[in-house]
């Protein structure tokens, strides 16, 4: 089920970066926060918009697409940005949390 939070994050990204590829995963559920939460996210996207633009430059891209919910209920938001070039066809697995009960 998507919640209203990660509905934001697809929605802002299209409208930014006009994705070929784009996957938003909750991974809430794998940190310490109350069920059903949308504190920590996994960005995977594909965009030509993204050419020319260093790792750092992409990330902010991506920021600044999110400001709003980077400024409250987003904690945490990994970030895997290529061009349709450099795209490897997965992004890699979220490494597992090293805090609170480790779920």
């Amino acid at each position: 089920m998507t919640g209203p939070v990660q509905t934001a994050i697809i929605d802002k990204l299209t409208d930014a970066l006009h994705p070929q590829h784009l996957q938003v995963d909750n991974e809430s559920h794998k940190h310490s926060v109350p069920p059903n939460s949308e504190t920590h996210f996994k960005v995977t996207l594909v965009s030509e918009q993204l050419r020319g633009l260093t790792p750092v430059r992409r990330h902010q891209a991506v920021y600044a697409a999110l400001k709003e919910e980077m400024d409250g209920p987003v904690h945490a938001l990994a970030i895997h940005a290529y061009t349709p070039e450099e795209w490897p066809g997965q992004a890699p697995d979220s490494p597992r949390c090293r805090g609170g009960n480790g779920l």
